[in-house]
């Protein structure tokens, strides 16, 4: 049971010509949490210490404090995390998996790929054109 709540089950048993305000309640406030408030108002953040005192605060280095903030550099470390576990999918199921990630629209699909179509070679050679040259145009 808390104490605002007894301190009330005492008024209602006290006689109605009695009303003495029990310690610790202020008239002006209203409401359980009253006198807690304002006990801890008074008190405020740390007593009796004052903050513009240098009494007991360590001096830090500025050169200490640039390497603790200096920026490290992690990419070896994180490179023998990503190699030390080297397993490969399947093709098929890297395919599987990001044609099941990719959206319906036709924008998110990717573009067909086009067969190459590899030159044709020919069945004449250098010394047949020559030669189909000479007779044709009549070039020596």
């Amino acid at each position: 049971m808390s104490a605002a709540l007894l301190r009330r089950g005492l008024e209602l048993l006290e006689p109605p010509g009695r009303a003495k305000a029990p310690p610790g309640f202020q008239r002006g406030r209203v409401g359980p949490r009253a006198a807690g408030a304002a006990r801890r108002r008074k008190r405020g953040p740390e007593l009796g210490r004052n903050k513009a005192t240098v009494k007991g605060r360590v001096v830090k280095s500025a050169i200490e404090e640039y390497h603790k903030k200096k920026p490290v550099n992690h990419l070896r470390e994180n490179l023998q995390y990503m190699l030390k576990g080297r397993l490969v999918a399947d093709r098929a199921v890297t395919e599987q998996v990001l044609a099941q990630n990719r959206g319906r629209k036709s924008k998110d699909q990717p573009p067909e790929k086009k067969e190459k179509k590899k030159p044709e070679d020919t069945v004449f050679t250098e010394e047949d054109f020559r030669k189909f040259e000479r007779e044709y145009f009549g070039v020596p």
